[in-house]
């Protein structure tokens, strides 16, 4: 079994979803008390967030390669960044370090193709929805992507932040989002991707018909997979 690098606590509301689903995922594929090795760096979200809201990417950037660097020399065989939005510095932490990062984005585009779906809404942090890091991904597979409008992006962006990263789950801000993916179906949404690892607490597939693409779900089974060399893809 190989070692799961996590560079987690961003927030560690989502990274308790990771370890979880991935002990789940190498249960039920090994059976009896099987675990995963998993070697986790949790970072203080705040001087994160703070370099994001300051536009300070390389400095965030800096903090994470300590963290994949921390991680590689304790054995980690590959490394799986607990976020969406870090992702923008994906590749600068990849030209630091010697094992591989298996990336959010690529995940679920894989999925998205293997569902034939070919127009996906995509909620997120207004950096995630905004910039071009992640949809860049997920168009380079021929995918058309929808994003909310701008109020509703500050809307969606709020909530993560304030709410979500806080674990405070509230009926009426599930409904919003609701609200929010209506407008994005009749837009010609054929699915939704949480591409905030914090919106999956907040909404499940339970709450609409349309197909939603859970990346922390996704990642972390994804992750699981390929530490028993049993990936999807």
């Amino acid at each position: 079994m190989k070692t799961i690098g996590l560079i987690g606590g961003m927030s560690w509301e989502s990274t308790v979803t990771y370890y979880q689903v991935i002990n789940q995922m190498v249960g039920q594929s090994l059976g009896g008390l099987h675990s995963a090795k998993t070697l986790l760096y949790s970072v203080d979200f705040q001087e994160i967030e703070h370099c994001q809201a300051n536009g300070e990417w390389d400095k965030s950037a800096l903090i994470l390669i300590d963290a994949a660097k921390r991680l590689a020399l304790a054995g980690a065989d590959f490394i799986v960044i607990c976020t969406n939005t870090m992702h923008k510095v994906a590749d600068k932490i990849q030209a630091a370090i010697n094992i591989p990062i298996l990336h959010i984005a690529d995940i679920t585009a894989q999925h998205l193709i293997k569902e034939n779906i070919q127009t996906v809404a995509l909620l997120g942090t207004k950096y995630t929805m905004e910039q071009d890091f992640y949809k860049s991904k997920l168009i380079n597979k021929g995918l058309k992507v929808l994003i909310p409008d701008e109020q509703d992006r500050m809307i969606i962006n709020q909530i993560i932040y304030d709410e979500l990263c806080h674990g405070i789950i509230k009926p009426t801000s599930k409904q919003t989002y609701i609200d929010i993916i209506d407008k994005l179906v009749i837009k010609g949404a054929q699915g939704v991707i949480l591409g905030c690892t914090e919106i999956g607490l907040l909404i499940s597939q339970a709450d609409h018909k349309i197909p939603f693409f859970d990346t922390a779900l996704l990642h972390a089974q994804e992750a699981a997979l390929s530490a028993i060399n049993k990936s999807c893809f």
